[in-house]
């Protein structure tokens, strides 16, 4: 089943222990729509300026994603420059350009209305509350938000996650939202206000999915070498959404699962700068290491 994403597309600029990279494919929707495309089929809506490469297009369009929601608009790609240094779980922004992004009001085709998953990324609640109005009926809605809408638009975030099944957020962020120290009261709290299911990401320490009865745990993917975490969490977000649309069912099996998918997912993205080593992967690669996750989390009973 057919996923929509909508989020940012950018050129991003990011410094990292491991090296540089200068104007890569970045932003919330490519990192998401690649991940998710390896499991079902999977349109974008997102814009950018009339600088952006064709090359980034082509890129896309490879992975089998609708690109006809990709507008493209007079001006300036919205680009991000930011760097990490010893802790890799943040990312210290330099300079963000939003550019064309500033005034993104995402307006759905008929086709895309149909969709019947729906990955949010973390755009203002506005703008994810006005897509959910064009929807007709999906099946799942997941979203994101950041500490910037959580600032200031704490109401209207509020608003938009009484509508969705799943917030996908991070550990900070979490405790933040919620103004809870610990991470399952604060889960609590905004399980709350109306979805059904929280995800946190914690980056070098895994995931941790929260349901009104129920906690499951995925560590990370152990690795030697981290070369970029830009687009972890939105890769994790498009590996979680496509197991979903790919299983066509959302029990707590298949939740678990889609957890651990997008915990693989998360892990490839790391190993280069921007979406690279995530647009060259093949499904044995993928499967195979959903097998280690299993492997590393088995144990028996006493």
């Amino acid at each position: 089943m057919g996923i929509l994403v909508v989020g940012s597309v950018a050129l991003d600029t990011v410094r990292t222990p491991a090296g540089y990279a200068e104007e890569v494919l970045g932003g919330t929707a490519v990192y998401a729509s690649v991940a998710a495309s390896y499991f079902a089929d999977v349109s974008v809506v997102a814009v950018v300026g009339d600088d952006f490469p064709e090359g980034h297009v082509a890129f896309l369009q490879r992975k089998g994603i609708d690109t006809s929601g990709l507008w493209r608009q007079p001006g300036r790609t919205f680009r991000w420059k930011g760097e990490y240094t010893g802790d890799l779980n943040v990312a210290r922004t330099l300079d963000t350009q939003l550019n064309v992004f500033q005034d993104f009001n995402p307006r759905l085709s008929s086709e895309h209305s149909r969709s019947r998953y729906l990955f949010l990324g973390n755009i203002d609640p506005d703008l994810q509350r006005g897509v959910l109005e064009q929807m007709q009926r999906p099946e799942i809605v997941a979203c994101d938000t950041m500490n910037y809408w959580i600032d200031n638009k704490l109401e209207a975030l509020k608003r938009t996650l009484s509508l969705v099944d799943i917030v996908l957020i991070n550990d900070a962020e979490t405790r933040h939202l919620a103004a809870e120290q610990n991470l399952f009261a604060a889960a609590r709290r905004i399980l709350s206000w109306g979805p059904r299911v929280i995800v946190v990401k914690r980056g070098e320490y895994g995931a941790v999915m929260i349901g009104p009865k129920e906690v499951f745990v995925v560590p990370a993917y152990p690795l030697e070498e981290v070369v970029d975490p830009t687009g972890a969490g939105d890769s994790f977000a498009g590996g979680f959404m496509g197991y979903l649309a790919a299983k066509g069912e959302s029990d707590d099996a298949a939740l678990r699962q889609a957890l651990v998918f997008g915990s693989v997912m998360g892990s490839f993205n790391v190993a280069e700068f921007g979406p690279r080593r995530l647009g060259s992967l093949t499904f044995p690669e993928i499967l195979e290491r959903f097998h280690e996750f299993k492997q590393m989390t088995d144990f028996s009973d006493v």
